[in-house]
């Protein structure tokens, strides 16, 4: 099985992300904090995990890629649709190794972020690392 989900019932996560030290990736839209700093992106030539806090703007996302271990989500906010469907908040998500996907935030992004069109923020532990595929 490539491809886990399951929705936590009852979850409810309270953050201000606006008060957080998020840093740009290339990707437009998207922002991270890594919880997990180390050494480069690979420590003695293989890739290391990498622990992070993201938030995708509405309608942005990461380009195809393909999990080198075992990735786990947790989505705190907002949602992102994927080829395996739509996720939303609560959801606990996890890609076995070898696994590929698209993820893209849920929302309208030609409309204001805020209450009715948040921004997706997800808590992702990727062991090993991604390949971006694009």
């Amino acid at each position: 099985m490539q491809f886990q989900h399951q929705q936590i019932q009852g979850l409810e996560i309270v953050l201000d992300d606006e008060a957080l030290a998020w840093r740009a990736t290339r990707h437009p839209g998207v922002h991270w904090i890594d919880l997990h700093p180390g050494p480069g992106a690979h420590a003695e030539g293989k890739p290391r995990d990498s622990t992070v806090l993201i938030r995708m703007a509405p309608g942005s996302g990461y380009p195809r890629h393909r999990h080198l271990d075992v990735e786990e989500v947790l989505i705190l906010r907002g949602g992102y649709r994927d080829e395996q469907g739509e996720h939303r908040a609560g959801a606990y998500l996890r890609y076995e190794k070898d696994s590929e996907h698209t993820p893209i935030a849920l929302g309208d992004p030609a409309r204001p972020t805020g209450p009715g069109n948040p921004s997706c923020i997800l808590f992702a532990v990727a062991r090993g690392g991604v390949l971006n595929l694009h």
